[in-house]
């Protein structure tokens, strides 16, 4: 779908909520309370009313989902969405409130609901030829400290990706900030046990992890060394390349609390960029996601 096809499907805000019911409720709505199968229509206040009388619950299609409490035409969400979607490297709040017409409060709160739905909640492991790297996100270096890489207030972040396949993304923290018990423990959740090889560089955090069905093999940078026939790890530093240059040209930052949702976002354009149906599998998300209340998402944050 391009953005006129979408501007003509979903022009006003019926047809945007006709077709979230049908997403919702293909066999026909049902009481998101209750599950009664009986509703009225409320044309005055375009919500429904359970017709069980022990509930008589009044809801709309938005009500338990990302979308709940949220008073921004239908409209206005299917066109951030789809922006969100398509975005390679992403769309700023700035930008979603100049597109939108919103405030930036409005425009920041609804990008996050939307990487909220997302997030992957039991991913399937990762097969074949997998690439496995790190990277660190964040703070810079400061005069007179001891850690010239400024890893000291980075946050690490884990990559595992199969060729020709999905990518995994994941912030990781253990003892000394970086351990072979976090390396190990990405891998062990992110990579089928039956890969058939385990591409890395030559940090020894990685340890060895060749076992009788899968091999591991590293290239060493150190000694300049990128490529050794197919072993390499050039297709997860493309996802690092890609990600950096979101965080630099696009957010220009972002705080280490919300790092992993943009992660989110990132993995799951990157695993959907073959995706004819992405706007619709993003709604189908938004429907069943839990709402992320403001308060939540602030929390902490400073």
């Amino acid at each position: 779908m391009n953005l006129p096809q979408l501007i003509e499907q979903f022009r006003s805000e019926d047809k945007c909520r006709e077709y979230l019911e049908d997403l919702r409720w293909p066999d026909g709505v049902r009481c998101p309370r209750c599950g009664f199968d009986s509703v009225s229509w409320i044309e005055k206040r375009k919500q429904h009313e359970c017709n069980e009388i022990s509930c008589r619950y009044q809801f709309s299609v938005k009500a338990g989902t990302v979308f709940h409490d949220s008073h921004l035409p239908l409209w206005k969400w299917f066109l951030a969405i789809y922006l969100i979607g398509e975005s390679k490297k992403g769309i700023s709040a700035k930008q979603l409130q100049r597109t939108l017409g919103v405030s930036y409060k409005t425009a920041w709160y609804l990008g996050h609901r939307v990487r909220s739905a997302m997030e992957e909640g039991s991913p399937v492991p990762l097969k074949g030829i997998v690439e496995i790297d790190e990277t660190w996100i964040g703070g810079r270096h400061r005069k007179n400290e001891r850690d010239r890489s400024g890893r000291a207030r980075k946050s690490m972040v884990l990559g595992a990706i199969e060729r020709g396949g999905e990518v995994r993304l994941e912030v990781r923290k253990g003892p000394g900030r970086e351990s072979k018990t976090s390396y190990r423990g990405f891998v062990k959740d992110s990579v089928d046990d039956k890969a058939e090889f385990i591409f890395t560089d030559s940090d020894r955090s990685w340890g060895e992890m060749t076992d009788w069905n899968t091999k591991h093999r590293k290239v060493d940078h150190g000694r300049e060394e990128w490529v050794r026939g197919i072993v390499h790890t050039n297709t997860i530093e493309g996802v690092w390349s890609l990600f950096k240059r979101s965080v630099v040209g696009t957010y220009h930052q972002l705080s280490a609390k919300h790092l992993p949702a943009y992660l989110d976002e990132m993995a799951f354009r990157f695993n959907n960029r073959d995706n004819a149906f992405l706007f619709r599998d993003t709604l189908l998300r938004m429907i069943e996601g839990e709402t992320l209340p403001y308060a939540e998402l602030v929390h902490g944050q400073h």
